[in-house]
């Protein structure tokens, strides 16, 4: 079997990429693009239907992009990504819409024949001009049985779309589609899963945010399986939510294990599944750290779940934990990946990792060890932009 290696390539727009500046975050991915980018196999850019920050993406040039060009020209991080491409041709980047925060717009749009096929046609022109190589849908999430078929039926729209530009532009190319996927039965269960799995690539299980500030109890956040001799540690594992969607009938070669690269932080409690009062303030936001921060002190003790397969830092002094995964917990992951034969795995996101040996994008890859080497796709002469439809042949002039 080969496996797909997927990492959300820069940071959620929904957030905003001004919440660390434009140098950290080429610094993070960009600058570390033979060590850690030569390692995926798709990669995610996030945004939505419209580019909601369109200064970082096409118009910022960075450190060593020209300054001279016109407006015709991408800049930011849509013209580096796509040097990136050129560079590592097993890389393929495919452009996810909605998130958490604009998912509110999904139902709208999903909700008759003309904003589905609105939606696909703007998708596809964004990819297009971009340089992309797919669609990701993050739809989080349909409410109903109503809004499970217009998401059906958006995703086969797209997939439509997709088809009609590769057959017209692309020589029949196969550009990817997949979704963004719940790991919570409330929110998996209303979806029409079997018939996603007929339409999409992958389906990326996001396997994370199991506990946190949202929660009774402090808790493992990814946590692969239960937990019960820990009461309330283990609220959701990613083994049940696998075997929910292979009992619903999607193939297991299409679902993608998500892993985080941060940890969610618990303040003021005694230990794994007792009371909390807080989380913190944390890297991102409210209790969330990067994985590359973590354990936050050399002198707090590790623990390693092995019945949930989980790991979590606690400080006596502080009274603090995280929960975070580890190399030794994604090397589990990846063996759980492979007993199943699923799809490969998945990681948000890619400026939270550690590099060398400790990288948790590393360690997968080299745990799932045959990865899907096909070809991403860099020709797009009706790119809006002169250097992405010129394969950056052209460059500011």
């Amino acid at each position: 079997m080969t496996a797909v290696l997927i990492a959300w390539l820069v940071f959620s727009l929904l957030t905003g990429i001004h919440a660390r500046s434009l140098t950290a975050h080429k610094d993070s991915l960009l600058e570390t693009r033979d060590e850690k980018v030569s390692e995926y196999v798709n990669a995610v850019y996030f945004t939505n239907c419209y580019s909601v920050d369109s200064y970082a993406d096409v118009q910022k040039p960075l450190d060593d992009d020209s300054r001279t060009g016109s407006g015709s020209t991408a800049y930011g991080c849509v013209e580096q990504i796509y040097g990136l491409k050129k560079k590592h041709r097993q890389m393929k980047v495919l452009l996810s819409i909605g998130g958490w925060t604009l998912s509110t717009n999904f139902p709208a749009a999903a909700s008759t024949a003309a904003t589905r096929k609105r939606f696909a046609s703007s998708a596809v022109d964004i990819m297009k001009d971009w340089g992309f190589d797919g669609i990701d849908v993050d739809w989080e999430y349909p409410t109903g049985n109503g809004q499970a078929s217009d998401m059906l039926l958006l995703l086969k729209a797209v997939r439509e779309e997709l088809d009609a530009y590769a057959d017209k532009s692309a020589s029949g190319h196969h550009f990817e589609l997949s979704i963004a996927a719940p790991a919570g039965p409330e929110h998996y269960s209303v979806l029409r899963l079997a018939d996603i799995g007929n339409v999409v690539d992958h389906i990326n299980l996001m396997g994370y945010d199991y506990a946190g500030g949202f929660s009774n109890a402090t808790g493992h956040a990814a946590n692969l399986y239960a937990n019960d001799g820990i009461p309330g540690s283990t609220p959701f594992s990613t083994d049940a939510a696998i075997r929910a969607y292979l009992a619903a009938g999607v193939p297991a070669s299409k679902i993608v294990l998500g892993m985080p690269l941060y940890g969610r932080s618990f303040q003021n409690t005694d230990g794994l599944g007792g009371a909390f009062d807080g989380v913190g303030q944390g890297r991102w936001g409210e209790g969330v750290w990067d994985y590359k921060d973590l354990p936050r002190s050399a002198s707090v003790k590790m623990y390693y779940d092995t019945k949930a397969q989980g790991c979590y830092s606690y400080d006596t002094s502080t009274r603090e934990l995280i929960s975070f995964d580890t190399p030794e917990v994604v090397i589990q992951k990846v063996a759980y990946i492979k007993k199943s034969g699923l799809g490969g795995s998945m990681f948000w996101e890619a400026s939270g990792d550690r590099s060398g040996a400790c990288s948790l994008i590393g360690t997968s890859k080299d745990a799932l060890q045959l990865i899907d080497k096909s070809q991403n796709w860099l020709d797009y002469p009706a790119s809006r932009y002169r250097n992405i439809a010129s394969g950056l042949t052209i460059f500011h002039t």
